[in-house]
């Protein structure tokens, strides 16, 4: 990774990263502050590479890149009408902000105003892989952390009337406020709904519970029988398809997406489910030889960073099994 993290500087510092490094570089970033481990692994390469490179940022004690004043002054000079743009150009200046995470943004939008004729752009389709997760920054603004195993789609441009994508997983939302515009999030037959708030949305495909938790503002969450709930912060709910059960409850707003911060937080949800996501966060193949054991209900929590075997460790203990692994399949009974 250290090795990538010196391509990618450079590249940056050059002005030549592809779309697709530009992303991963930003994945990178966002990641680091929740991963002390890759924040510092952050500042030690920019501290190499700072004096061989015309960076116009610095690397601060949180491992976040952030806009020198220098370059500050030079975005509010006017652009020459033929000058190629700077990933970092235009969105940083109108929104005054320093962190260059306005990059991307600018990445993504240069070249697109001769589309401007266009109502709706074709969807863009980002997916992760498992025990990976991807920071993605959406045309209106709005900042998405996507978990692992996961997808997202959603269009190049907005409607006008009505912001639409549509999720396969689980990810984290910090929505751009629009008056009279509502960002729609689809998820099968389950859409929530908001104008402007931070939220977590659970919905991976076999997964009983579509599960919506709210750690700022108002979300209303809808199913196309007909049934409706509205949350504000720190409420969750989790509703199934075609399910009359739904449970609904308050929850600490530090859990609302813990898993961003590097935590795994289990609170009475089944064996089978908790396998799952020990699945896709370490990468493992993991079998319960026992069905019964499956359907317990645990509540436990743990950091992500102790592993996967410490982890079947605590969960073993609560169902009074162990595990073993042969041929790299960790098999518990």
């Amino acid at each position: 990774m250290e090795e990538r993290l010196r391509h990618l500087f450079r590249q940056y510092a050059a002005n030549t990263c592809s779309r697709k490094e530009l992303e991963e570089f930003f994945t990178y970033i966002n990641r680091s502050e929740f991963e002390p481990q890759l924040r510092q692994l952050i500042k030690k390469v920019y501290q190499e590479l700072k004096d061989d490179a015309a960076f116009s940022t610095y690397v601060n004690e949180n491992g976040r890149l952030v806009l020198t004043e220098t370059e500050q002054t030079l975005l509010k000079k006017p652009a020459p009408a033929k000058r190629s743009i700077r990933p970092v150009s235009y969105w940083l200046a109108a929104a005054s902000i320093v962190v260059l995470i306005g990059l991307f943004w600018g990445f993504q939008n240069r070249g697109q105003k001769k589309e401007n004729a266009l109502q709706i752009a074709s969807l863009t389709k980002k997916t992760t892989d498992r025990s990976e997760s991807k920071f993605l920054l959406l045309e209106d603004g709005t900042k998405v952390w996507l978990n692992a195993a996961s997808s997202l789609e959603f269009p190049d441009r907005f409607d006008p009337k009505k912001r639409e994508v549509f999720l396969s997983g689980e990810a984290f939302f910090d929505v751009s406020h629009a008056d009279k515009i509502p960002f729609i999030i689809h998820t099968g037959d389950i859409a929530t709904t908001v104008l402007g708030t931070a939220f977590n949305i659970k919905a991976y495909p076999g997964q009983k519970n579509i599960t919506v938790a709210v750690s700022r503002g108002k979300v209303k969450v809808s199913r196309k029988d007909g049934w409706e709930t509205t949350l504000t912060m720190g409420q969750l709910v989790k509703v199934q398809e075609n399910i009359k059960t739904i449970v609904e409850k308050n929850i600490p707003v530090i859990e609302v997406a813990a898993w961003q911060q590097g935590d795994m937080v289990f609170d009475d949800e089944s064996f089978e489910e908790i396998i799952a996501d020990l699945k896709r966060t370490y990468n493992a193949n993991i079998e319960v030889k026992d069905n019964e054991m499956l359907k317990q209900k645990i509540s436990t929590s743990f950091r992500k960073d102790i592993g996967i075997e410490q982890a079947l460790q605590v969960l073993c203990k609560l169902t009074d099994s162990e595990f073993k692994l042969v041929n790299d399949v960790y098999l518990i009974q």
